[in-house]
């Protein structure tokens, strides 16, 4: 009697041990609302593909083991500079208010460069609890970014908030876990940017439609001095393999083909038919064919100007409107 009596403890006591053990392991995250206040955005460099933040960030929540002033991540950042902090736990909610200043790593398209848009990705993690413990709620009330900041040769097109999971295939050294898996709660930002271009891509491409120009007047020069016919292209072809390195040397490395590949490819395509064409009207020449050799170059000159001009509209037309 006595042994079934104690099976039937140690029974009950198995039971509310595993009972006890899934209602932990089913309650719910703790609720962290936070929300966001850029104030600038500057030092945008295109080559290092990073931007500098600063921001007010805000946390609201009524667990007191969360320790978001020593454990608050920003992943992908290069550096982060808190320069004021404030909390209140006086009340039952802990409200706590800190400005932060990061510079940002991040990844940029210029496949459409000039007429590019980006995106700027901002996001905040808690090292220390996992999404098992803390999941954020985005504070969605108000503006998320000052109007009145310039941010210089871009047009600010939107700004979203929203919150996710980031999953890492990892344990970080956590050899009770059954597979390295873990995931924590994200605070993401994106603020959606769109290049003033019209300015910018003059400055940086009238140097290559100068050199086109040079080699296309070849066509108007007179057959006698098919020698300056030939140094003014040779020399335009240069000049547009320059222009093409220097605009290089300001962008990131892309294995992509972008605008500036194929507006520089179109146009030395074009300097070396115009040689092409001289080379063939130096031959009509020769042969004595004068007026043979002045009707190919008009007919080569308008061709290749209209060809020229659609082709670059097209170009250009397609990445405006991408």
């Amino acid at each position: 009697m006595k042994k079934t009596i104690t099976s039937f403890i140690v029974s009950l006591a198995l039971l509310f041990g595993f009972v006890f053990n899934s209602v932990a392991q089913d309650q719910a995250p703790d609720t962290v609302k936070v929300g966001i206040y850029i104030v600038s955005i500057h030092n945008v460099d295109f080559k290092q593909k990073e931007f500098t933040a600063n921001f007010w960030i805000w946390l609201k929540y009524k667990r007191r083991d969360f320790n978001f002033y020593d454990n608050l991540e920003v992943p992908q950042a290069k550096t982060v500079d808190k320069s004021f902090f404030t909390i209140d736990s006086s009340g039952e909610v802990i409200s706590m208010q800190m400005k932060l200043q990061c510079v940002m790593k991040d990844s940029w398209k210029i496949d459409k460069f000039p007429f590019d848009r980006q995106t700027l990705r901002l996001s905040i993690e808690n090292s220390q609890f996992d999404s098992r413990s803390l999941i954020f709620v985005p504070d969605t009330v108000g503006q998320h970014y000052d109007p009145r900041f310039t941010l210089r040769g871009w047009t600010i097109d939107s700004c979203i908030i929203g919150t996710g999971v980031k999953a890492y295939e990892t344990s970080f050294g956590d050899e009770s876990l059954a597979k390295p898996h873990v995931e924590y709660s994200a605070f993401r930002v994106r603020l959606s940017i769109l290049r003033d271009a019209e300015g910018l891509f003059w400055k940086m491409f009238l140097g290559m439609y100068i050199s086109f120009l040079i080699a296309f007047i070849c066509f108007f020069i007179h057959a006698d001095s098919m020698d300056s016919r030939f140094g003014l292209s040779v020399g335009a072809l240069f000049a547009v393999v320059g222009n093409k390195c220097i605009i290089d040397s300001s962008l990131p490395e892309s294995t992509t083909f972008t605008l500036v590949d194929t507006l520089h490819g179109l146009t030395l395509f074009c300097i070396f038919i115009v040689i092409t064409g001289t080379v063939y009207s130096l031959s009509l020449i020769k042969k004595g064919k004068y007026k043979q050799s002045i009707r190919f170059d008009m007919i080569m000159a308008i061709a290749m100007l209209i060809l020229y001009v659609f082709l670059n509209y097209f170009f250009i037309s397609l990445s405006e409107s991408a």
